[in-house]
């Protein structure tokens, strides 16, 4: 797929506001509201990357978590809106993280949601998920309404009597 220059000028912008927001020029208060992401703290969980594609019977989702566990991951179907959820802990332990300088604090934490509505429906009981190195892999049967259907053509019976009819005369 090729990317137009406007799409890369956008992608770099959005680079450059996230970094702005990493590095914090305003301050730790307005740097706090932005970094948190504990939902017990107020503020909005994180979305976390993915990469959905689907074959004629399933729809495959593959999610970037790295730092999670299995079993700090939460995978919901409803109808066709499939919802993942996580956290990832601080790596540093709440002692020694006790009256420390921070020089640079860029590991992610917090909490992440993503919710995807499919324009198709999905078979949830039949679903399967894999989680390997800080990736998530789900596959999801497609409902079977939703599944391509081949539809045999048969030839007009009319054709075959105009056809008959002009032998005839």
């Amino acid at each position: 797929m090729l990317r137009s220059p406007l799409f890369n000028e956008l992608l770099s912008l959005r680079d450059t506001v996230d970094q702005m927001f990493r590095e914090n020029p305003f301050g730790d208060a307005f740097g706090t509201l932005w970094s948190r992401s504990e939902s017990s703290n107020g503020s909005v969980p994180r979305p976390m990357p993915l990469d959905i594609y689907s074959t004629d019977d399933n729809v495959v989702i593959i999610a970037a978590v790295p730092g999670m566990h299995p079993d700090d991951l939460d995978l919901t179907v409803q109808r066709n809106t499939v919802t993942l959820s996580g956290t990832i802990r601080d790596a540093m332990g709440e002692d020694e993280a006790k009256e420390v300088t921070w020089y640079a604090r860029e590991l992610t934490r917090g909490t992440y949601r993503r919710s995807i509505t499919l324009p198709f429906a999905v078979d949830a009981d039949h679903a399967t998920a894999e989680f390997e190195h800080g990736i998530l892999r789900v596959v999801l049967p497609k409902e079977e309404s939703a599944r391509p259907r081949r539809i045999s053509i048969q030839p007009s019976s009319h054709k075959e009597e105009a056809i008959e009819a002009g032998a005839a005369s």
